[in-house]
């Protein structure tokens, strides 16, 4: 496996956190300039942002959760030379995941779909982690 190919997904998951982070950036100055939101309301951290503008916040955040597993993995399975085309292939499972869970959390936020979704990345990271302990443990 070559490292751009094992890279390629983390790079892409990493797009889709900054995509959020400046979708919540505009969002957020869009509703102080229209005067939606005052600055007194929001500067002491307080959650009084718009919805929408709630909504990518809330899952730019979530970037920072589950992904962590995926980037752990990746950064211990690249350098120990345990990356094989199945793990490439769950990590765009697990990325596509992510962007269908991101497209739910910022559009409908139907927590059905958006839990599923949810549940369906964290099932394909942990047959990763489990596939990766094995590896490694059992030399598989």
């Amino acid at each position: 496996m070559s490292v751009q190919m094992i890279l390629l997904p983390v790079f892409v998951q990493v797009g889709l956190t900054f995509a959020l982070l400046i979708g919540m950036v505009f969002g957020r100055r869009k509703a102080l300039v229209s005067g939606e939101t005052k600055i007194r309301d929001i500067a002491l951290g307080e959650p009084n942002w718009p919805k929408s503008t709630t909504q990518i916040a809330n899952c730019y955040r979530n970037q920072f959760e589950l992904p962590l597993l995926f980037y752990a993995l990746i950064a211990l399975a690249l350098p120990l030379r345990h990356v094989d085309l199945f793990i490439v292939l769950m990590s765009w499972v697990f990325v596509v995941t992510r962007f269908a869970h991101a497209g739910v959390f910022v559009s409908s936020n139907d927590l059905g779909r958006r839990s599923t979704i949810w549940l369906a990345g964290v099932l394909v990271l942990l047959v990763m982690w489990i596939y990766f302990a094995l590896r490694m443990l059992l030399l598989i």
